[in-house]
């Protein structure tokens, strides 16, 4: 991943037709999977860029990479349980190792002392958990003879390594950039998603790359050409099917000349995208829980990394905070799943979602006795707790009552007010259903 990344237009390109994204705004929820050489180093997926690592000191980890506990079926089953509906796998990084057997490089797992490709078994499983299938490719290769040296590369300091490969051809690389992601979409059938990362040509580093040197235009032709369906995002440098903010969350929704575009925001759960023994910086399960209901409250997906070990476990530290959510998610999936932003102005500490006649109101506070609602009285017939369908009831205030006492005063006319429990449910993020009454606008 990059450290940072700016959304683009989610226009698709004007030769290509937009493949249909029902089923991404649909599930809302999906799990990204970083996971390589770096995996060993165990100190973040850019480490050989951030140590500034020569082919040959990074070498030992393709010497010594073999993930004996790879079990992609627990990979897609954990998540399941967490409530994703999609998986992507980081087939190539930026440091060049690819996860399957590709007949243009050596460097590959196949060569590694595992001897086995990875990218079909994982394929195959979230097939079987019915999950979609991603695949993550880097566009940069730090590793390729070709790929010129710019601010990215880890010899990027080292004058005499420039010197000596100071005429690295480009278009030879973009015809292995080409090659690979040909061999991906024709190797394992039907693919859903491709997270292209990343172009950097108006970025800081020196030398950085765009949509020219990758060739874009005839990439996503190739693509789409391959795959018509698959959705592609907006790395490439040329605009994709969905817009991808990294480790922000967007203060509102994201549009393009005022009007809604589709949007996925990526995280990590501990600030590094590759396995990372020693970061503590890990997010909770409330946290994570409001970032996804916070997302498609603005109509965005989340999709939420996990770095697997060097060995091919999921992190424990991630298996406990996914549980944590997938509890969350099995009393209240309704509320984020298929879900679109609300046309109701929500109140502080709150997110609306809404799904056909059903209003969500997530509560990220849990207030004393009384929730206020602008605008929706008159336009609810029932509410309850969804997370044990419980009723919630109303309480009718005329609006030019004054508080005294024991009484609490009249609300702005138009405002529902609801009546809770002292005690929250015991859970991260209670969630009140609303059912409207009459006509939607949803």
């Amino acid at each position: 991943m990059s450290t940072s990344a700016a959304a683009r237009p989610s226009t698709p390109p004007a030769t290509a037709p937009a493949p249909d994204p029902t089923w991404f705004t649909t599930a809302r929820f999906g799990m990204f999977v970083h996971w390589g050489l770096y995996s060993l180093a165990a100190r973040h997926e850019w480490v050989k860029h951030r140590e500034r690592l020569t082919d040959e000191q990074y070498q030992v980890y393709f010497d010594h990479f073999d993930p004996d506990r790879y079990d992609p079926v627990r990979w897609a089953r954990a998540a399941k349980a967490a409530g994703m509906r999609y998986v992507v796998l980081t087939t190539k990084h930026h440091d060049g190792f690819c996860l399957w057997d590709s007949a243009l490089t050596d460097y590959k797992v196949t060569n590694t002392p595992y001897g086995l490709d990875l990218v079909g078994p994982f394929v195959e499983a979230c097939r079987a958990e019915g999950l979609k299938v991603g695949f993550y490719h880097s566009l940069i290769d730090w590793h390729h003879p070709s790929f010129p040296v710019d601010g990215t590369h880890p010899q990027r300091d080292d004058e005499e390594f420039k010197a000596v490969h100071a005429g690295r051809d480009m278009s030879e690389y973009r015809r292995y950039l080409h090659g690979q992601v040909r061999e991906l979409l024709t190797s394992y059938g039907h693919i859903d998603y491709l997270f292209f990362d990343f172009s950097y040509a108006e970025r800081s580093w020196w030398g950085g790359k765009g949509p020219d040197d990758w060739d874009s235009p005839g990439l996503l032709a190739m693509v789409r050409a391959l795959q018509p369906h698959v959705l592609v995002n907006d790395r490439t440098g040329l605009p994709g099917d969905f817009v991808t903010p990294e480790q922000y969350q967007p203060s509102e929704p994201m549009t393009e000349n005022g009007r809604p575009v589709v949007w996925e925001a990526c995280h990590t759960v501990n600030g590094s995208w590759g396995y990372d023994r020693d970061n503590l910086d890990r997010k909770s399960a409330d946290l994570l829980i409001r970032m996804l209901v916070d997302g498609v409250s603005k109509g965005g997906n989340l999709l939420l990394n996990v770095g697997p070990t060097g060995r091919g476990d999921l992190d424990p530290r991630d298996v406990e905070v996914l549980d944590e959510v997938g509890r969350w998610m099995q009393l209240h999936e309704r509320s984020v799943r298929g879900c679109v932003p609300a046309p109701y102005t929500a109140p502080p500490e709150c997110r609306y979602t809404q799904r056909g006649d059903r209003l969500y109101v997530h509560l990220f506070a849990w207030p004393l006795r009384h929730l206020h609602l602008p605008g929706l009285a008159g336009r609810v017939r029932y509410a309850q707790l969804l997370n044990d369908a419980s009723e919630i009831v109303p309480v009718h205030i005329d609006a030019d009552h004054v508080a005294v006492n024991t009484e609490m005063g009249g609300q702005p006319a138009g405002t529902l007010t609801l009546e809770l429990p002292v005690r929250r449910p015991d859970t991260p993020v209670p969630v009140i259903e609303l059912f409207l009454a009459g006509p939607t606008t949803v």
